[in-house]
């Protein structure tokens, strides 16, 4: 998996969509940065409260109704827990690739035994909560 390519397939698939709004975009980029964080393996055990917290989305209604959009628009398959001590899960489709074709008609495909022994990814993003804003650009000198 080709994280640029796919994220720049992703990006212009979002541009391209009149229905999705700056909600919609930072909800799939969280979505997207917990895929990342997991190598890019499907399906992904999501938290709600964690999703929102990465996603800056303040209201439940709000989360719940953009993730049912996303998945209705094709962005990725999701299939909710109902159960808070088991997290929902994502299975994130890969664009720009020949492969998307298969992966949107498998749609649906979370039969497997593996399923319940997914747990929700808690503290998956402490790292990110913790890191200093720009700390990645402190030696960084404006060229002249």
């Amino acid at each position: 998996m080709n994280f640029i390519k796919h994220y720049l397939e992703a990006m212009d698939k979002i541009a391209m969509d009149d229905r999705l709004n700056p909600t919609h975009v930072s909800l799939y980029i969280a979505l997207f940065t917990l895929w990342n964080l997991n190598r890019f393996e499907n399906p992904i055990s999501i938290n709600r409260k964690e999703v929102m917290t990465i996603s800056k989305i303040g209201s439940k209604h709000t989360y719940h109704k953009c993730l049912k959009e996303l998945d209705e628009y094709g962005f990725f398959k999701y299939k909710p827990s109902h159960n808070p001590l088991k997290g929902s899960l994502i299975d994130m489709f890969i664009f720009g690739t020949s492969s998307e074709q298969a992966v949107n008609q498998s749609r649906g495909n979370f039969g497997t035994s593996s399923e319940q022994a997914l747990h929700p990814s808690l503290n998956y993003n402490k790292h990110i909560k913790h890191k200093q804003p720009n700390e990645n650009f402190k030696n960084y000198e404006e060229p002249l």
